[in-house]
């Protein structure tokens, strides 16, 4: 389809609200998305500029459009959503997901069975969930058998195949976890009380079952049948502990969901609770990836719809960090303080936690996706115009004004590549002179660089605050070199980033990975560089009487100390033991010097 087509396709789209389909040449569709106003939302696409290198390469892809109004935004919301899932447009997030959940089902029969499943059947059953963990399930289950005695058995208990007598109770009967349906020992009026009674608190609804075990056991103690009192409080008990662990807020907060979301350059991570009276019934997170630099409004909209479809939910409030757009029959709330606030935070710490074990994982299983991120991440926090693949540190090591030296490391795609470290003995500096000595060896290291046509790193990291970073952009003035490798300066005290020509400093969250990152390379640039300084003062310190020997040589004096082990022992040493060690003319040199004082 040519140009002149798609213009004519864009001067006749309505403006209402709809989704609308982007397909290439090959009849590819290559994304999908939703609009207030079809005309208005497509058309910008065509006439304004992108900063985003993926939705430039999009809109030259674009060969066709097609489009479905819809009666309301909520309309082209879900309808975008099920497209998405449909399709799996290559430009269009992706909802990571592709796990079967369990549930809990309820199966309809004369005496229901109550057990979990991860398949669902439309047999007028009813399912509750889905659980987003097994554990939870059993918890529930486990809690359920403790309170009310139900049937595991999968006989068909027809009134005419018990009155026949055609069962017999097992052994569950005998334990007491089943009042004998199989025989008439149990009325089917009593068996769906206990049913109704376990789907509320599937629900999360506790009071009912919690009264009516009370009024059971103040029956019983009043009848002096203490045994089967005593059996009621355990079962209060252990119905008052679970609610204890799950209630969270306020018990008033009830058919709510919760959701918020944690992004970074790459995914974004929504997290979502569901409660019922005050207990959270169930948490789960999404994973989704970016295509296009979603924002964070997009991607909460768009999991939102997501995982209410998936989770069967039919809450009429939902709590979000900011406002989002879900139609009238859903109320929004952004909750500001209160219960209402606390339990939103909860919901954020739980996006946070699982964003942090996805890199953990990601760190063992997939160090590429995990290198990518990291780079991506730092290229935002720190404002670049590239990712740093390639990162030096500088260090100065000036310990009471000795030796002065100074340590470069190199970092690649965010690990220390250590066969690329470098010291440097300040030659042109006398005496401490931090500033001078920066400026020094910022200079001799990328003149060698340009000299010997080696890759030049994305990022140049300077130990010290203004001062330090002023001096290394002198060197790479002198270089010309300014504005082609970002630099900047992190103080110590404060992790403050100092930027070339900006008095204001940069600071970022501490528990970011970037300051990690920074850290990490600060920290081994010192250990480098005082490593180095420990070293070369040590052998200053070693200068022994052997060094003034005339004829001796370095490396006779490292022989004869690996041989007799200091140098009071060679001092010590008979002529013959040092002629077996350094030949005859060095060992009358050494013995002489000696023994002639």
């Amino acid at each position: 389809m040519n140009t002149l087509d798609l213009d004519i396709q864009l001067k006749t789209l309505p403006n209402q609200p709809g989704v609308y389909q982007y397909y290439d040449k090959e009849g590819t569709i290559l994304y999908v998305g939703k609009a207030k106003n079809l005309k208005k939302r497509v058309s910008s696409y065509f006439t304004k500029t992108h900063d985003n290198g993926k939705t430039r390469v999009l809109v030259k892809k674009i060969a066709s459009i097609k489009h479905i109004v819809v009666e309301t935004e909520t309309d082209a919301l879900l309808l975008e959503n099920n497209l998405i899932k449909k399709h799996m447009p290559r430009y269009n997030v992706m909802l990571k997901d592709d796990k079967s959940y369990p549930w809990i089902c309820i199966k309809k029969e004369r005496f229901p069975r109550v057990f979990s499943t991860r398949r669902v059947f439309k047999d007028g059953s009813e399912y509750f969930g889905p659980y987003t963990s097994m554990k939870t399930v059993s918890t529930l289950l486990d809690l359920i058998k403790g309170l009310y005695p139900l049937r595991t058995c999968n006989y068909h208990l027809s009134q005419d195949k018990i009155e026949a007598d055609k069962y017999k109770v097992c052994l569950e009967y005998h334990l007491g976890n089943c009042k004998g349906a199989c025989e008439g020992l149990e009325t089917e009026q009593e068996y769906h009380d206990n049913v109704k009674a376990i789907k509320e608190i599937l629900k999360g609804n506790f009071k009912d079952s919690l009264t009516q075990f009370k009024v059971q056991m103040k029956y019983f103690a009043e009848a002096m049948q203490f045994e089967e009192a005593q059996k009621i409080k355990e079962k209060v008990e252990i119905l008052e502990n679970y609610q204890a662990r799950s209630t969270i807020v306020n018990p008033k907060i009830s058919n709510v969901d919760v959701f918020s979301i944690m992004s970074d350059e790459s995914y974004g991570y929504v997290n979502f609770l569901q409660l019922s009276y005050g207990s959270i019934i169930r948490s789960h997170t999404l994973e989704v990836k970016k295509k296009l630099d979603e924002t964070d409004l997009q991607l909460l909209e768009l999991a939102i719809i997501e995982i209410r479809q998936r989770f069967n939910s039919n809450s009429k409030e939902v709590y979000v960090p900011f406002k989002v757009d879900l139609g009238k029959d859903i109320k929004v709330s952004v909750p500001k303080l209160g219960d209402k606030k606390h339990i939103l935070d909860l919901s954020l710490r739980n996006a946070k936690y699982y964003r942090m074990e996805r890199f953990k994982q990601d760190k063992i299983v997939d160090p590429d996706r995990h290198a990518n991120r990291i780079m991506a991440q730092m290229k935002a926090d720190l404002r670049l115009s590239g990712e740093p693949r390639h990162i030096e540190c500088f260090d100065n090591s000036n310990i009471q004004g000795t030796n002065p030296v100074a340590a470069c490391v190199v970092f690649k795609n965010g690990k220390p590549s250590k066969k690329e470290y470098r010291h440097f003995n300040i030659k042109t500096v006398v005496g401490p002179d931090d500033f001078a000595s920066m400026e020094e060896v910022v200079y001799r290291r990328y003149k060698r660089l340009v000299e010997e046509k080696q890759p030049l790193p994305q990022l140049i990291i300077i130990d010290g605050g203004k001062g330090q970073l002023s001096s290394a952009l002198k060197s790479l003035d002198a270089l010309n070199l300014r504005g082609k490798i970002a630099i900047i300066g992190i103080a110590k005290r404060l992790e403050e980033l100092f930027y070339p020509n900006d008095p204001i400093p940069l600071y970022l969250d501490k528990k970011s990975e970037t300051l990690k990152i920074i850290q990490q390379l600060r920290n081994e640039a010192h250990r480098f560089g005082i490593e180095h300084h420990r070293n070369k003062r040590s052998k200053s310190a070693l200068n022994t009487e052997l060094e003034t020997i005339s004829g001796i040589g370095d490396k006779t004096v490292v022989e004869l100390l690996k041989h007799f082990k200091s140098a009071k022992r060679v001092a010590n040493a008979k002529l013959d033991e040092l002629e077996a060690v350094v030949g005859v003319s060095r060992a009358e040199k050494v013995y002489n010097y000696y023994h002639n004082k």
